[in-house]
């Protein structure tokens, strides 16, 4: 999966030429892979597009798998476990820097790139825990930066939350004003959904300022689910919970959470939507793949009922990640939602497997330049921020 890179000029915040790419890395709350997206960007370094408009690039993108060990450690972590030590936490850090670095090369190497043509890596890491309602709040992402430098030898930028955060936000989500300089457009109320473990949505009005937040659950309780009673990872194209018959009563339990109803700026996990919080909400007695089609349907009208709330006149919805590829799932959203435009960001030139980690590249280009990669109309900051620590070679 991957284009022949046409060299060129990128224009830097200063105005000198830049010639180089950069790597985003993600893994998100599902951990059902490393995202690594090879991006040229041109254009755009303000924050809002500047006189320039931001235009990207994927030059190469590929999904590498989780050894099946770390990933059971890390889905374990999200849900809110605990490990035994703290050297298994730091063993785990390390393990998940490594295969960060991997997966950075591994998408060099489908690109026929050299490292050095790479300006920087933005890396994500893997989110274990996520507090931001806490008297301290925090944001806590693995995945040794030092171990990614290393092994590539490309300058990483990492732990790009705890800034935004120590600032008065939630330090997410992080990628609104990405979706902005990209996506929005002046003649039409936009949205972009983000469908990954937690959902999101970045609202973008024709005239007014970019909001965004999370919705609440989409993939991660569903795949739980499944894993739990089929034995598979998720339910792929949404099979077998389409079989099922959304229980009502069910549903209006669910729903009954007071977060839900919480007002912006917002953001959740899994350590909050997992296996605990579904448990008591369940008389015992549901069919299991009712139970399924309800927890899809819980995602549709969460997301339904935020955008009526926040932006009741949206004429188009754009959405990325997993439960892009969930048809059950984006006809619920339709049915929730039907006087909505609903399509894939692949429509509109981004793949929507590829966008969050685009993204972090794109963080990573932000940082560099010294600019802000925060909107605090997002995530609640006293102010834009620049965002990520720098690793150099």
């Amino acid at each position: 999966m991957h284009k022949q890179l046409a060299h060129g000029d990128v224009i830097g915040h200063d105005g000198a030429m830049n010639d180089k790419l950069y790597i985003g890395l993600m893994s998100g709350t599902s951990a059902d892979g490393i995202d690594a997206a090879l991006v040229r960007f041109q254009g755009g370094a303000d924050i809002d597009g500047g006189n320039e408009p931001l235009r990207a690039e994927v030059v190469a993108a590929r999904t590498s798998p989780w050894d099946p060990d770390v990933r059971a450690r890390l889905v374990w972590l999200g849900q809110g476990g605990s490990l035994d030590s703290l050297d298994e936490l730091g063993t785990l850090d390390a393990q998940v820097g490594e295969a960060f670095a991997e997966a950075a090369l591994a998408v060099l190497v489908e690109a026929g790139i050299d490292t050095g043509d790479v300006a920087a890596i933005g890396s994500h890491g893997q989110t274990v825990r996520h507090r931001p309602y806490l008297k301290h709040p925090f944001s806590l992402q693995i995945g040794d930066a030092g171990r990614i430098v290393e092994r590539t030898g490309i300058t990483t930028v990492a732990d790009f939350r705890r800034r935004d955060i120590a600032a008065g936000g939630h330090g997410a989500p992080l990628l609104p004003a990405l979706h902005h300089a990209l996506l929005h457009d002046a003649s039409e109320d936009r949205a972009v959904l983000n469908l990954g473990g937690i959902a999101n949505i970045t609202l973008l009005p024709k005239v007014s300022d970019v909001r965004g937040f999370d919705t609440g659950p989409a993939n991660a309780l569903m795949d739980l689910w499944c894993h739990e009673h089929t034995g598979r990872p998720y339910d792929e194209d949404g099979a077998w919970g389409a079989t099922g018959v959304v229980d009502d009563a069910l549903l209006s339990r669910l729903l009954e959470d007071p977060w839900f109803a919480t007002p912006p700026p917002k953001s959740s996990g899994r350590e909050h939507f997992q296996r605990a919080w579904l448990a008591p909400r369940l008389r015992g007695d549901e069919s299991a793949v009712d139970v399924q089609a309800t927890l899809r349907v819980l995602t549709a009208r969460t997301i339904g009922d935020a955008l009526r709330s926040a932006q009741p006149d949206t004429q188009r919805l754009l959405v990325c990640g997993g439960g892009v590829h969930n048809p059950s799932l984006l006809q619920a959203l339709r049915d929730e939602l039907p006087g909505v435009v609903i399509t894939s960001t692949q429509e509109h030139g981004l793949d929507p497997d590829h966008i969050e980690a685009m993204g972090f590249a794109w963080l990573a280009r932000q940082t560099l330049l010294g600019l802000p990669g925060n909107r605090a109309s997002v995530t609640g900051a006293a102010g834009p921020r620049v965002l990520g620590a720098i690793y150099p070679v």
